[in-house]
């Protein structure tokens, strides 16, 4: 048993079985019991405080004002129940279920890297997904409705962040990165790769809780058209967080896309972060070809990490 690593070098079934903190619920019921509870109280205890603060006239509120609610939101309805449960469940061993040893360098290079290569590889899946559904609504009335229900909410998901991240200097650029990667990272990562899939790993097998997880993280973001990327961004999340056994490498992911897609929003002007709707370009053998190079290129890389991560660990994990 390799003491100094948890869930590094061991056979899947003894990394499995080594850390079984003591809890005072089904961990499993617990992780439902956060998806399920914290979601609502989320949501509906955002939409209360919107209600509290800004009135019926949500439209004319001022937009730093909305940043603020949206940053204190995810702080005070997401993080602050997340770390409570974690308390309440998992007594004195919260270092344990969060994870919550400093990783080297070395090992969030490894996973950043790997989320270069993710990145293209989802765009080009949106690309011919969109692509396909578009033609298939020329063909289906049944799915041409859906689609039009759809680009209703991914309009008025596009027109909220749209503002969000309209910005007239560079402190307000910095603060919309603080607001929209910073905290998200923080507080989703917390909830997600922290408490529920740690949870479901005490019973679960680690893919099953990784999947799970990556499953309610998509579902969380009301993004239809990006519903899938979004799994796959948090299948990675998981897999990240699983094989380093550190909250902060998901963290530090987390972060990279949200700021890396701000960032590009910033400078080009563009919709591309928000706008998912479907292309209207009738060639996407280019995408296709892409999507293949680069899902080769992610598949051959993550081999290469989960077999060589070993050779990333520091001589002494430091847990916090």
């Amino acid at each position: 048993m390799n003491e100094e690593y948890p869930n590094q070098q061991l056979p899947e079934e003894e990394k499995h079985e080594e850390i079984k903190p003591f809890s005072t619920m089904s961990p499993v019921s617990a992780a439902f019991i956060a998806l399920i509870g914290i979601f609502l109280l989320y949501q509906f205890g955002g939409a209360i405080l919107t209600l509290i603060i800004f009135g019926l006239n949500f439209e004319k509120a001022d937009v730093n004002a909305i940043r603020l609610l949206t940053m204190g939101g995810q702080i005070l309805l997401m993080l602050l129940p997340t770390l409570i449960l974690a308390r309440y469940v998992y007594r004195d061993n919260i270092s344990i279920i969060l994870r919550m040893r400093a990783p080297s360098f070395k090992e969030i290079g490894a996973f950043a890297l790997g989320l270069i290569l993710l990145t293209p590889l989802l765009q080009n899946f949106l690309y011919i997904q969109n692509f396909l559904l578009q033609k298939l609504a020329a063909f289906s009335p049944f799915v041409k409705n859906i689609m039009n229900s759809l680009d209703q909410l991914d309009a008025l998901v596009e027109k909220t962040y749209g503002s969000l991240l309209t910005s007239h200097s560079v402190f307000e650029s910095s603060f919309i990165i603080f607001v929209v990667a910073v905290i998200p990272a923080l507080c989703e990562e917390t909830l997600f790769r922290g408490f529920v899939q740690k949870s479901f790993e005490q019973r679960l097998k680690p893919f099953w809780s990784i999947f799970i997880t990556a499953i309610f993280f998509g579902l969380y973001h009301f993004n239809p058209y990006g519903l899938i990327a979004l799994i796959a961004l948090g299948i990675y999340f998981g897999f990240a967080a699983y094989t380093s056994n550190s909250i902060f490498v998901p963290m530090t992911l987390h972060f990279l896309n949200n700021f890396l897609a701000v960032l590009a929003y910033l400078i080009l002007g563009k919709e591309e972060l928000i706008n998912t709707t479907a292309t209207k370009n009738d060639n996407v053998f280019p995408q296709l070809i892409s999507l293949i190079i680069f899902f080769i290129l992610f598949f051959l890389y993550i081999t290469y990490v989960k077999i060589n991560y070993h050779k990333l660990l520091p001589k002494h994990s430091e847990e916090l």
